[in-house]
């Protein structure tokens, strides 16, 4: 559990008297957490939308923030989220604003931290496991094949609406592929 100001009110610290009720999805996730310290949660690309990836566990085992990404295969994402989540499980403080140099081949991310209000909309498997928000979320960036980001002026149209603004409020965020379910 975490010593800052997250409290864990996780299914693994708090019996709410449903674990009866965990499916599948539930219980490897548990698992993992349990095992390996965190899960990452794969959301493949389909007819509404990119793929993205999010940890869970990372709070609740070493007190830091989940990862998200957005954009990318959800293989590769998974990769560079265990990538991630390694170092900062080892003591790498991550924060927002951050730039990694050395998760990426040929690039840097950079880490922001994601608003609150996204939360149900890209993090289900996240709340239920942690049963509540707040839980901190940072996510992570990816550059073009230039190492520009995509918020970035100078970046390409498409890589520009590859992944979402999420340090930004809904309300805040331009239209696109990103706010269409909200």
């Amino acid at each position: 559990m975490t010593d800052g100001p997250f409290q864990c009110h996780c299914i693994l610290c708090h019996d709410y008297g449903d674990r009866d009720e965990a499916d599948r999805v539930d219980l490897t996730i548990t698992e993992n957490v349990q095992r390996h310290g965190w899960h990452v949660v794969m959301v493949p690309e389909d007819e509404i939308g990119p793929g993205f990836a999010y940890t869970i566990g990372l709070s609740h085992t070493h007190g830091v923030s989940e990862l998200a990404m957005f954009g990318l295969d959800v293989h590769v994402m998974h990769r560079i989220l265990n990538r991630i989540g390694e170092k900062s499980a080892a003591g790498t403080v991550l924060i927002d604003g951050q730039r990694l140099s050395d998760v990426v081949d040929g690039g840097h991310v950079a880490l922001r931290q994601v608003h609150l209000r996204w939360y149900r909309t890209f993090f289900g498997q996240a709340i239920r496991f942690y049963r509540r928000p707040p839980f901190p979320v940072l996510q992570v960036a990816w550059p073009d094949v230039d190492g520009r980001l995509h918020w970035e002026e100078q970046a390409e149209e498409k890589h520009r609406e590859s992944q979402p603004l999420l340090w930004l409020p809904p309300s805040e965020h331009p239209v696109g592929i990103w706010t269409a379910d909200l």
